[in-house]
């Protein structure tokens, strides 16, 4: 009688682990599927860690504009601060 009690637990704890096993494999796979099928591992690691030069360009570009509004910025509040000051002096 102890065979087919067994054999009834076998299978759902085998059907539970298959699952485990997919999704190990899954976690195994992972950090070398970096930009997708049939890509080099190694340069592709090298290409996520350099910058090239349309990023360099962009990120260039960004700092600029952040540097001239934030000049803009100062400049209207200098300019805010100018107008506060002639009324107050013509009062």
């Amino acid at each position: 009688m102890t065979a087919p009690t067994s054999r009834w637990l076998v299978l759902p704890l085998a059907m539970a682990l298959a699952g485990c096993v997919s999704t190990a494999v899954a976690i195994v796979k992972a950090p070398f599927q970096v930009a997708g099928a049939g890509v080099d591992v190694a340069s592709s690691g090298v290409d996520m860690m350099t910058t090239s030069q349309a990023e360099a360009d962009r990120n260039r570009g960004r700092a600029i504009r952040r540097q001239e509004d934030a000049e803009a910025k100062a400049d209207r509040r200098a300019e805010k601060e100018r107008r506060k000051a002639e009324r107050e002096a013509a009062e």
